[in-house]
C-alpha cells in the first residue's frame, strides 16, 4: 500500500449535491451525437438518493429550459467525477450508444485533461504507473495497491509552472480509466489536485473552490461515418 494517509473517520456515503446553477452546454451536435461541456458541481448520472436528482442525464433527457432542448434517448457512455468539468460524449441513439460503449470499452478512445498540482513538479513530463484498489472502509476513496491493485497508467506533461503559491499546470493523458486515478495518482507523486476534498495534503484542498480538473480533449471514431473526430472544451482556470 502507498503511504498516503487516510482520514481518521470513515466516510459515509449520505453525500447531497448542492444546487448546480451552471448549465450543460451544448459543443457540438449532430443526429447521433452530442459533445457538452459539463460543469464543474454537477453529476454526471443521478444519485440514489432522491435528492440527489439533478445530473447532467436528467438535464438532457429533460431538457434544460431556455438553454437547451430535451434528448429523450440520450445516453451516457462515460462520466465525469462531480468535482471534473469538461467535454463529455453523449449518445443519442442505440445504434451510436452501442458503437460508443464498445470504444470505451476497448479504450480507443484517447482522453486529455488539465489540472492544477500543488507544488512543481519535478519532471516536464513523466509516466505515473500506479496500481489503484478500492477502499472497501473509506468510500468512496480508491487506494494505490500495488498486491490487489488494477493496473493504472498515467501520463503527463507540465503546460507550465506558476508561482505566489507554487503550483503546476499539468496536461494529463489516462491510458486506463480507474475510479479517481488522475485525483489519486496527482496525490501519489506528492503534488495533489488543487481542490479536491477526498486526495489531498494539509493546504491543498482550501487553495481552489472546485476541484481543478478538467477534461479538455476526446478523440474518438464517429459513430456513424467513421471519421476520427477531435473534440475539445478550454479549460476554465
Amino acid at each position: 500500500m502507498s503511504n498516503t494517509s487516510l482520514p481518521t473517520q470513515p466516510i459515509v456515503d449520505n453525500f447531497v449535491a448542492p444546487v448546480c446553477k451552471d448549465f450543460v452546454t451544448i459543443l457540438y451536435q449532430d443526429d447521433d451525437i452530442l459533445l457538452i461541456n459539463k460543469p464543474s458541481g454537477l453529476l454526471s448520472l443521478s444519485g440514489k438518493n432522491p435528492l440527489n436528482w439533478d445530473s447532467v442525464h436528467y438535464r438532457l433527457v429533460h431538457g434544460q429550459d431556455g438553454m437547451s432542448p430535451a434528448f429523450p434517448q440520450a445516453k451516457l457512455p462515460h462520466r465525469l467525477d462531480f468535482g471534473t468539468s469538461g467535454i463529455m460524449l453523449v449518445s443519442l441513439n442505440a445504434q451510436s450508444s452501442k458503437h460508443l460503449n464498445k470504444q470505451f470499452q476497448a479504450r480507443t478512445i484517447q482522453k486529455r485533461y488539465v489540472a492544477m498540482l500543488d507544488g512543481w513538479a519535478t519532471d516536464e513530463q513523466g509516466q505515473i504507473n500506479a496500481a489503484i484498489a478500492k477502499d472497501e472502509q473509506y468510500f468512496p476513496r480508491v487506494n494505490i495497491c500495488h498486491v490487489m491493485g488494477k493496473s493504472a497508467i498515467s501520463e503527463y506533461r507540465v503546460i507550465k509552472r506558476l508561482e505566489d503559491p507554487r503550483r503546476t499546470l499539468v496536461q494529463y493523458t489516462p491510458l486506463t480509466g480507474r475510479t479517481h486515478q488522475l485525483r489519486i495518482h496527482s496525490l501519489f507523486i506528492g503534488h495533489p489536485i488543487l481542490g479536491c476534498d477526498l486526495y489531498n495534503n494539509a493546504h491543498s484542498q482550501q487553495m481552489a473552490d472546485r476541484l481543478q480538473l478538467h477534461a479538455s480533449d476526446l478523440v474518438f471514431e464517429h459513430p456513424t461515418n467513421g471519421e476520427s473526430t477531435h473534440g475539445k472544451c478550454p479549460c476554465p482556470f
